[in-house]
């Protein structure tokens, strides 16, 4: 990596090293909330979407330039990944992803097969290539996968879930099974983490989205061992985000199986949690919602955060959560000029 990127306020804040402001990127900054997104996505099928190199770059780099954020985040899903385990996706409109074939039994779990993101997924490769040449030069790219435990939820409930209760049947019923299926796509997001990392990505996000639904013990004993196993096997060639939403009270042991920055929610208290759990920088944690507020409200929630933090080195803005839909444009480029004025000071 040169040392422009090196010495890129995103990147020495992941290091917990002093900035000259508070970098800012956005969970979700390339979205549905964006004309421009739009206009590149067309009547492109989602899933093609994020398979065409050309389309993917441009939605990345298009976020990047008209927000003005520190850091562009490849534009993917976490889903298409178990496209090569075996499991047949599709996004419908209205309704979101959904999984044709779920897994719910040991057959089903025997079947998935682990194959490499490099034979597998190569318009990864292609899509980071394309990003990476038209990024500005000091820009980080941060690549991104899900993490085991909200990946192997998806691939239970073959869709979106309120109680996961395929989920949890299985972990309390069959932990044989449940541990089997989690080792399997353990094995893939590492190879799909360091794929990435090979292709050319800064940095990578892993989102635990639905890991809130769990107490501290059941994190503890069903999903500890195989996020630790994951990120001991991907930290230390860029930096990694561990990134979880739903239960604060899952954030100490979150940041005990890895990772070099913790990303926190909005309902996590930023300053105590970085204090309890002693990381070296934290990534958060404004509320996505206050985007739909006006442009005061924005500042002056995005000023608590960063009053609160105080200009710690290591503290890298972002939201919750991912942007919405309903989110007017105006008021992200707001946060973000916001962010990098006041912190400036």
């Amino acid at each position: 990596m040169d040392d422009v990127l090196h010495n890129s306020a995103f990147l020495k804040a992941c290091r917990g090293e002093a900035t000259d402001f508070t970098p800012i990127w956005l969970n979700r900054q390339a979205g549905r909330y964006m004309p421009e997104y739009h206009q590149v996505k067309g009547d492109t099928k989602s899933l093609d979407f994020f398979k065409t190199p050309e389309l993917a770059a441009k939605a990345t780099c298009d976020a990047q330039r008209i927000l003005g954020v520190d850091a562009a985040i490849m534009f993917a899903d976490l889903l298409p990944i178990l496209e090569p385990m075996g499991m047949k996706l599709d996004y419908i409109p209205g309704f979101g992803p959904n999984f044709e074939n779920p897994v719910r039994t040991h057959a089903d779990i025997d079947n998935l097969r682990v194959q490499p993101a490099k034979e597998s997924m190569p318009y990864i490769h292609d899509v980071i290539k394309l990003i990476r040449a038209e990024l500005p030069k000091d820009i980080p790219l941060i690549g991104f996968g899900g993490a085991p435990f909200t990946l192997a939820s998806y691939a239970i409930e073959g869709k979106g879930s309120r109680n996961y209760v395929f989920v949890k049947q299985m972990m309390y019923g069959d932990a044989g099974a449940w541990h089997g299926l989690m080792e399997k796509i353990t094995d893939t997001v590492i190879d799909y983490m360091n794929y990435q990392i090979d292709s050319g990505v800064q940095a990578v996000q892993l989102f635990d989205s639905w890991v809130g639904t769990l107490s501290p013990s059941d994190y503890r004993e069903y999903v500890m061992p195989h996020s630790q196993r994951m990120m001991k096997e991907i930290t230390g060639r860029v930096p990694v985000i561990h990134f979880g939403t739903g239960n604060p009270a899952l954030a100490p042991l979150m940041a005990e199986a890895g990772g070099d920055v913790l990303a926190l929610d909005w309902r996590t208290p930023l300053l105590e949690t970085w204090n309890a759990t002693g990381v070296k920088s934290v990534q958060g944690n404004m509320d996505p919602i206050i985007l739909c507020a006006d442009k005061a409200s924005v500042k002056r929630k995005a000023k608590e955060v960063l009053d609160e933090v105080d200009g710690r080195p290591g503290h890298i803005f972002n939201l919750g959560h991912g942007i919405i839909p309903e989110t007017p444009v105006e008021n992200v480029k707001a946060l973000v000029d916001f962010v990098h004025e006041y912190s400036a000071r």
